[in-house]
């Protein structure tokens, strides 16, 4: 009987041993996993990248670059790779469909990881459910390949400015570029000599101090009747601010317009001889009759022609009407002389 008691503390102090070595074990398991937490304090979400370099099973997932979850499983999907991940449960209410998964690194050993931007505005994401995959950031092959794309544009540009190409180029290798562009350096600087010295507007505006007082007064005026026209006063005032000025300017323009369209109607005489070509005719061959007159009258045809040509008529019609004009008066003088009426009776 006592050895079978010893034979069961026996195995009684084993079992505590190893009851011990798992907690010693859990709690190192704990330790290492951190905040991840254990399987039954995870679940799990996907993703889908064009491309994983660097990414394995076991590579850490991060929330707003904290270590909460680890890679699972990576699975190609067509033309893409599926993404398994488990995360600590302690973010579900931070993993949300407007959080966005993007491919991080760990290290400048090319070591990868999954970062996820915490969002609370949207819905959470459920067990087993996608997370949005953002824009991949930049490889360092791709940086190397456009760096090797500059520097040989860089190399092709020296090329050509060593070749004489383009405005730098030619001012490098052409002396008549560098002749023109030291001659323009020159008068550039005679005229800023010249201004210095006070000649020309320019040169009064900036050492003249009575040009700058009369420019200093124009401005004031200028300020002044713009205050004026803004106050309603005068004419133009009158126009911004008289409302019965201003309707008496739409007036006169509105009937303006009516006898405009009226006239693009042919009404009245102005608009029948605009749009009737009759009418037109008639007053063109009335001038052309006018100027055939005149040019006869010039020209001396008929009486009038020879009145206004023929010097020796005019000086004896001239003649006559005094002549007339003399025996009237006599005749007023003396009307018995001339007048004599005798009446018979038979």
């Amino acid at each position: 009987m006592p050895r079978t008691r010893s034979l069961a503390w026996s195995e009684l102090k084993i079992g505590v041993l190893m009851i011990v070595a798992v907690g010693i074990a859990g709690v190192l398991i704990f330790s290492l996993t951190g905040s991840r937490g254990f399987f039954w304090q995870r679940y799990t979400l996907k993703t889908r990248f064009a491309a994983v370099p660097g990414l394995t099973p076991g590579s850490p997932v991060r929330v707003a670059g904290v270590e909460l979850g680890t890679v699972r499983g990576i699975e190609l999907g067509g033309e893409q790779v599926d993404i398994t991940f488990e995360v600590n449960k302690s973010v579900r209410d931070r993993i949300t469909d407007q959080s966005v998964a993007t491919l991080g690194s760990v290290s400048l050993l090319g070591q990868a990881a999954v970062d996820i931007t915490p969002s609370t505005k949207g819905t959470p994401i459920p067990d087993g459910g996608s997370v949005r995959a953002g824009r991949p950031p930049a490889q360092l092959s791709d940086i190397t390949e456009t760096a090797s794309q500059g520097i040989g544009e860089i190399t092709g540009l020296v090329r050509d400015v060593r070749t004489g190409k383009g405005t730098v180029g030619k001012l490098m290798t052409d002396d008549r570029v560098y002749a023109e562009l030291h001659q323009f350096v020159t008068s550039a600087n005679d005229v800023t000599n010249a201004i210095k010295g006070g000649r020309g507007t320019l040169g009064r505006l900036v050492t003249d101090r009575q040009t700058v007082d009369a420019l200093n007064a124009s401005l004031r005026n200028l300020e002044t009747m713009t205050q004026r026209i803004n106050a309603g006063e005068g004419s133009l005032g009158k126009l911004l601010k008289d409302d019965a000025f201003s309707q008496s300017l739409t007036g006169a323009t509105t009937n303006l317009r009516t006898l405009t369209d009226r006239l693009n109607r042919g009404e009245g005489t102005a608009g029948k001889l605009m749009t009737d070509p009759a009418l037109f005719n008639r007053l063109n061959d009335v001038t052309t009759r006018l100027d055939q007159v005149v040019t006869k009258l010039n020209d001396g045809e008929g009486t009038a022609g020879q009145l206004l040509k023929d010097k020796q008529l005019y000086e004896n019609m001239n003649k006559t009407v005094l002549e007339f004009q003399a025996l009237l008066k006599q005749i007023e003088q003396d009307p018995k002389k001339y007048l004599n009426v005798k009446v018979s009776i038979f």
